[in-house]
């Protein structure tokens, strides 16, 4: 593509679109708490804020450059290749600023309405090489927000690739940005992959790859071809167990949990080793912990507010953000937490929210007097990153709201 149809630098106009995003993301609750060492206090209630939060820098350049695009071409028909983030508020503004979204159709999305003198903004989480190809063809206008991060793990992906190494991606198979991820080993012929949603499905391919080693494995091995039809969504189109789970390179979605990433890593090296010995483990096996520093360090500081006497945990961000969803499953193992899209969420009249339940199968809820109306309260709050400042204030202002107490906000 030339410059003229490929833009991933923006347009020069975060000048001039800065103010529309401070008055629609910025949250004055979230400033204060910063302002006051991350702590609200009004009566008997206490709200304590994580350090690292809300939108990362990949982030706020997506959402930077998809306002830039509508004031750059006022009059072109703009498209967006499935959600820019994962966040329901986010994505609401940009329709309201008459950005089309664009339905996943397949592997990929469906861009047959999509005319050479449209627009195309390509989302934080990447698309994959069949869909740029596509775009390529129809030689519109294409604005790349892609993630430094992200871009990141696909180099990881393309070399495994090169090198005839099958990517073990920990991720969701479903998500934009592991599809993404995953297409990126068909730049090399060959080139295969499996993705892995958590350390149970790690055990399945190592208990296949140490059988077929003949070695005794903890339990007993899926067949091969139970083991295609387990992989079958989340796997290479020719990916075969019995050929390819020779050489190993794994790679993460950048928005997993850290910790658990680290543990595939390291558990299915270990495992080569076990089935062929530590010199083929050095030959055959690679592994770089790609979960990106923003995810980090919003996983690093939720655990040390958790080393805090807290009653409960509220984490706001969609429910479809990965990354959101690792913060809320590290605070409900020690404490009762709520994960809510939104503040819309919370019904201060009724005393009622509605949360997604934390879990091995996630589901929608709406809990009754979840928030206890008299006697101390300490709470602590999170944000996933593609959650704006101003909806984690709405959040802190409605749970002052239930308690029926004032926050002073003078400074």
């Amino acid at each position: 593509m030339s410059d003229l149809t490929y833009v991933r630098k923006g347009f020069g106009l975060k000048a001039e679109v800065q103010d529309t995003l401070a008055a629609d993301y910025t949250g004055q609750l979230v400033d204060m708490l910063r302002a006051r060492d991350y702590t609200l206090h009004a009566g008997q209630t206490t709200v304590r804020l994580a350090k690292e939060f809300g939108f990362c820098y990949g982030v706020e350049r997506a959402v930077d450059y998809a306002y830039q695009t509508r004031r750059k071409f006022p009059d072109k028909r703009i498209f967006l290749a499935g959600e820019i983030i994962h966040n329901p508020h986010v994505n609401a503004k940009l329709r309201e600023m008459g950005v089309m979204f664009l339905a996943a159709s397949g592997k990929g999305f469906d861009y047959t309405s999509v005319e050479p003198a449209d627009v195309v903004i390509l989302p934080a989480f990447g698309v994959t090489i069949q869909d740029f190809q596509t775009l390529r063809e129809r030689g519109c206008v294409v604005v790349d927000t892609t993630c430094g991060s992200v871009l990141n793990v696909w180099k990881r992906v393309e070399v495994y690739a090169r090198d005839g190494f099958t990517s073990l991606i920990h991720g969701k198979f479903y998500h934009e940005e592991t599809r993404a991820t995953a297409s990126q080993v068909e730049k090399y012929p060959g080139g295969q992959y499996i993705v892995v949603r958590d350390m149970a499905e790690a055990d399945l391919v190592m208990d296949y790859l140490e059988a077929k080693a003949g070695k005794p494995t903890p339990r007993p091995p899926l067949s091969r071809a139970a083991f295609l039809d387990t992989f079958a969504k989340a796997a290479s189109d020719h990916f075969d167990p019995d050929l390819h789970l020779d050489r190993i390179g794994v790679a993460n979605q950048t928005t997993m949990l850290a910790r658990e990433s680290l543990a595939i890593g390291a558990a299915v090296g270990d495992a080569m080793a076990r089935a062929h010995g530590d010199a083929h483990r050095s030959e055959h096996f690679r592994t770089f912990d790609t979960i990106c520093s923003a995810t980090q360090d919003r996983q690093d500081a939720v655990v040390e507010l958790l080393n805090e006497l807290l009653d409960l945990m509220v984490v706001v961000g969609g429910y479809n953000s990965s990354n959101t969803i690792s913060l809320a499953a590290l605070c409900a193992e020690q404490v009762t937490t709520y994960h809510i899209a939104d503040p819309d969420e919370i019904d201060v009249e009724g005393n009622a929210v509605r949360i997604r339940r934390v879990g091995p199968h996630h589901h929608e809820d709406e809990v009754a007097n979840w928030l206890p109306t008299t006697g101390q309260l300490r709470i602590g709050i999170t944000a996933g990153a593609s959650t704006p400042n101003n909806k984690i204030g709405q959040a802190v202002a409605r749970v002052f709201a239930i308690r029926g107490e004032h926050v002073d906000t003078t400074v």
